[in-house]
């Protein structure tokens, strides 16, 4: 049986035609006309994806992602009026994997819920082809990364900076670079969307081991994952002998 996808929005005409077109994609929408409704709701279906409207009736729509953040990491897509970068920003902080502002086309929303569906879905056997490195197991296929043997709770894109940035420690990459290799549609969002992630992914670092600091800042440059200690001292007796 098909996983269903919770559409949280209250105007019944955008509602009208993204239940018709997520139908026509072979989903399973349920629409909810408040969010205190959809988050009970996302709580007992247990869906593949949230569609989170901001401005709702009852309750904004970034408390909704708060509460359900707390006990869920499903993808959360916001529906806003709002263009603002801070009203972006703030969605992602809070742990949103991706915004769109109205007006929007159905069918560009249906392409988004695509590409971050192949990023997130999870294999259920145990991972085969993991890599190591400087703390972390990642697990390519499965989308899944383990700091200092803890799984990590990653939206879409901080599991794809992370694995990235994992496959070459030390090396700095920009944030074009990050961009171009994660973000599904880079030429429509913003460089600092990739400053909010990488924030993110240091307080789930932090919450595990505070005195670790494992994404590097280089300003102007670009961010990169500290190599392990171990790395180091391989290179340095390299340059002993």
């Amino acid at each position: 049986m098909t996983r269903p996808i919770i559409l949280i929005e209250d105007e019944p005409g955008i509602a009208d035609n993204v239940v018709y077109a997520l139908k026509q994609a072979g989903y399973e929408p349920h629409w909810y006309h408040e969010g205190q409704a959809g988050l009970k709701a996302a709580a007992d279906l247990q869906p593949l994806l949230v569609i989170l409207d901001v401005g709702l009736p009852d309750t904004d729509g970034f408390e909704i992602c708060r509460q359900l953040r707390k006990t869920s990491d499903v993808p959360v897509i916001f529906l806003t009026a709002r263009s603002d970068e801070i009203d972006r920003v703030v969605g992602l902080e809070i742990g949103g994997d991706d915004y769109m502002v109205k007006p929007f086309s159905p069918r560009e929303l249906i392409a988004r819920i695509k590409v971050i569906l192949r990023r997130v879905m999870t294999t259920t056997a145990e991972p085969d082809h993991t890599h190591e490195t400087a703390g972390f197991r990642v697990d390519e296929a499965g989308k899944r990364i383990w700091f200092q043997g803890q799984l990590l709770a990653l939206t879409a894109y901080e599991f794809g900076i992370l694995a990235l940035l994992s496959q070459q420690p030390g090396r700095i990459f920009s944030r074009a670079q990050l961009m171009d290799a994660v973000w599904s549609a880079p030429e429509e969002s913003f460089e600092r969307a990739v400053d909010t992630h990488i924030k993110t992914l240091r307080a789930k670092l932090r919450a595990i081991d505070p005195d670790h600091e494992s994404l590097i800042t280089h300003r102007g440059l670009g961010y990169s994952l500290k190599p392990s200690d171990r790395h180091h001292l391989h290179k340095d007796q390299s340059k002993v002998r």
